[in-house]
């Protein structure tokens, strides 16, 4: 008891002293958890200062201005989640702010440091005689299990359709992730002929049997024998990435048995049908790469640098290393925040939180997140027969719930805001924004604003984009995403604004992608795509586009946008039977192929699917009659021209919704591609009417086309061959200087 009273006492102090220092709680490494929180006499701990905020806010009442909490240089390893709640919130006129100090580095990690002289030269002989030549005495090790290192976590199958999961422990040198052992080190392996797909998850074969399949590397007979070697790659189509164990290694057959089936069986022939081998200690033969002997606790590490000085992590945190739940007024401030094996920053049930100017990196799923994931119920369920229910903390099977349910109110909150942030090296997509309701059309003015998002798929691959957005009403602005084989922005819900987005060298090796997509649900409407900069995104090797409204879009308004090279042979713009599509007012420069194509899938390929999308039960109608009334005055009011979507042409077998209707293609400046800018696929009811566009293969008026300055001059031609064209801000587009961003360049 008189312990109690002490602390209490302390406390007390504390805040006295608090008081006389401009209401500023001070953290440092230096510091010590029964110190004040004074600049001279800082806690040593985040928990310490939360403590004393909570305190000084139960006592004293937010001061005017806000109460600041002000983290002084260092590593912070958390091995648990920070958490801020509804005792940590702040005012409108009062936030609390959790910032580092100025000029000052701080990482809040889910990770460990490992100071480099743990690390010695390898010297087993056992272990040098695995090895490449060239990697012989190169390669250091360490004993993690001195280090009190136990929980290596467990290899576990995740792809498309399957649930996300917090990352193994993952290796950080210098701030970059470091490459587990695999092969090739560049590029992937081509499937080679299928003697048996295994079982299709995708379509209720629910055998469980792995694939069986040719080798076309000669590789393969080196890793006979050994356990926990893993693939991933795309192994049918390539949106569909997996990461499958190995059962065998058949080196008469030439042939590989997988222990997993993959979703939708493995397919050959394909140039995306690819995969590399990973976890594999003889594959340890370039700078970055590393293995751990889970038996011994030996991490085998080849520096790419002289390791003097060096900073060495590894991930231990499978929880979100911040998480803001229930709390509103609180900012997050130029913070590091890196080396968790979850999520970075996960907000739920918050109102006017912010976090800006903050670097999110080297977390193994993604870099912020807003709103729940979902728990799998069922093991043996997959997308269509899917069983789940919400969950706080973790992604999970996130994707195959907002599937089943797009009107799934993820508990985000509303107006929460990322800005000014670097989030990058992420293992399962960069921010999620979420906020708002779709059902009741409520907007959550939720958004990322000048953010700087890239390589953002280190494990998950497809839907993971580097900004991801739900809900309805939430905007996402000013961004720069860049570098990676998938997509850029993916798109749920309503009423989302994308303005003043630079998308560059984007779905570069993946198929059926594109920098913005969105897709299968024609009540996600009234979404405004303007001002945005595309660049270099796709691959023409591969079935890529610009724009992507994907089966049955609809609304959708594109804007005053730049798209230049754009290696997307699916076209800029790509509508599957959508409705009320809109391309207006934009630039596109040396497109590889039409500006706008527009398929009458349901009268070609997918015509088999019709009855199950459109019929009874249809997952279609189920959006549109279920999970909402597209026919109740909240819905046809605000978009009357949905209403005759599910009118019925011929009973049984038709419905209008399957004819593409409303879209047009207007006032556009097309230089370069093919002369006519629109390409129908699949007969008659694929719909896209032209107006006014002008198609030319010289310059309209840019003030520095060779160096891709597509700022038209005042007398360019472009405005008297297109009538009513109107000025694009090409000079906004992208991220800005602000207090948080001091340089408009990476």
């Amino acid at each position: 008891m008189r312990r109690k009273y002490l602390r209490f006492g302390l406390l007390m102090l504390a805040i006295g002293i608090l008081e006389t220092q401009a209401q500023s709680i001070h953290v440092s490494p230096k510091g010590s958890d029964k110190n004040p929180g004074t600049k001279e006499k800082p806690v040593a701990s985040l928990t310490a200062a939360r403590t004393l905020a909570r305190s000084y806010k139960k006592t004293k009442g937010l001061p005017k201005g806000g109460l600041n909490v002000i983290i002084h240089e260092g590593i912070y390893d958390l091995q648990q989640t920070f958490q801020l709640s509804e005792e940590d919130a702040g005012k409108k006129d009062a936030p609390i702010t959790w910032s580092a100090a100025a000029g000052e580095k701080v990482s809040i990690t889910g990770g460990k440091t490992i100071q480099p002289g743990k690390f010695s030269k390898v010297t087993d002989k056992a272990i040098i005689n695995r090895l490449e030549k060239n990697a012989m005495g190169n390669v250091w090790q360490a004993d993690l299990r001195a280090e009190g290192i136990k929980n290596f976590g467990n290899h576990r199958q995740y792809g498309h359709g399957l649930p996300v999961i917090p990352a193994t422990l993952e290796l950080f040198y210098n701030g970059e992730p470091m490459t587990l052992s695999r092969y090739p080190n560049k590029g992937a392996m081509k499937i080679g002929k299928v003697a048996d797909p295994g079982s299709v998850p995708r379509t209720g074969d629910k055998s469980n049997r792995g694939a069986l399949f040719a080798y076309t590397d000669s590789r393969h007979k080196k890793w006979v024998g050994q356990n926990n070697i893993w693939i991933q790659g795309t192994l049918n189509y390539g949106f569909g990435d997996d990461y499958n164990p190995i059962d065998f290694i058949d080196t008469v057959a030439g042939q590989v048995k997988l222990k997993k089936p993959h979703l939708y069986g493995v397919g050959s022939g394909k140039d995306f049908q690819e995969y590399v081998a990973i976890n594999i200690l003889e594959e340890l033969d370039s700078p970055g790469e590393w293995y751990i002997d889970e038996t011994s606790g030996i991490l085998y590490f080849w520096p790419p640098s002289d390791m003097k000085g060096a900073l060495v992590q590894v991930s231990m945190l499978e929880d979100p290393i911040i998480a803001l739940e229930g709390t509103e007024n609180v900012v997050l401030s130029g913070l590091t925040i890196e080396a968790g094996r979850g999520i970075g920053v996960y907000i739920e049930r918050s109102n006017h939180t912010l976090v800006a100017g903050c670097t999110v990196r080297n977390v193994g799923t993604s870099g912020i997140f807003m709103g729940q994931g979902a728990k799998l119920l069922d093991e043996n369920s997959s997308i269509d027969d899917y069983v789940g229910e919400p969950q706080s903390r973790q992604i999970g099977s996130f994707q195959n719930h907002i599937y089943s349910n797009n009107v799934w109110n993820r508990k985000a909150g509303s107006n929460n805001g990322v800005l000014s942030c670097d989030v990058y090296n992420t293992g399962s997509g960069g921010i999620y924004i979420s906020g708002g309701d779709k059902k009741t059309l409520t907007k959550g003015n939720s958004y990322a604003e000048n953010c700087r998002v890239y390589n953002y798929t280190r494990r998950n691959k497809f839907t993971w984009a580097g900004i991801r957005v739900d809900g309805c009403g939430n905007r996402i602005s000013h961004n720069e995403i860049f570098n990676s084989d998938w997509h850029g922005i993916f798109v749920h819900g309503n009423d989302h604004l994308f303005e003043y987005n630079y998308i560059h060298d984007v779905t570069l090796n993946s198929n059926d992608t594109s920098p913005w997509y969105i897709g299968r649900n024609p009540s996600d409407r009234g979404n405004i795509i303007r001002y945005n900069y595309l660049d270099n995104c796709g691959n023409p090797n591969r079935m890529t586009m610009g724009i992507y409204c994907d089966d049955s879009s609809t609304d959708v308004y594109v804007f005053g946008n730049v798209f230049n090279n754009m290696k997307t042979n699916h076209g800029v713009l790509f509508s599957n039977a959508g409705w009320d599509i809109v391309m207006k007012n934009n630039i596109v420069i040396n497109p590889i192929a039409h500006t706008a194509v527009v398929s009458a899938l349901w009268y070609t390929w997918a015509a088999p699917q019709t009855k199950e999308m459109f019929g009874k039960n249809g997952l279609i109608r189920k959006r549109l009659e279920q999970e909402i009334d597209f026919r109740s005055p909240l819905y046809s009011t605000r978009y009357p021209s949905l209403l005759p979507y599910l009118d019925v042409i011929v009973e049984g077998k038709e419905w209008e919704g399957m004819r593409a209707r409303g879209n047009m293609l207007e006032g556009n400046l097309i230089v370069g591609g093919p002369e006519n800018p629109i390409e129908l696929l699949g007969g008659k009811y694929a719909q896209m009417d032209g107006k006014n566009n002008w198609v030319t293969k010289e310059d309209p008026g840019f003030v520095d086309m060779k160096n891709k300055n597509f700022n038209l001059k005042p007398d360019a031609k472009a405005y008297q061959m297109i009538p009513g064209f109107e000025p694009i801000p090409f000079d906004k587009m992208g991220t800005y200087k602000d207090e948080y961003r001091k340089s408009e360049k990476l």
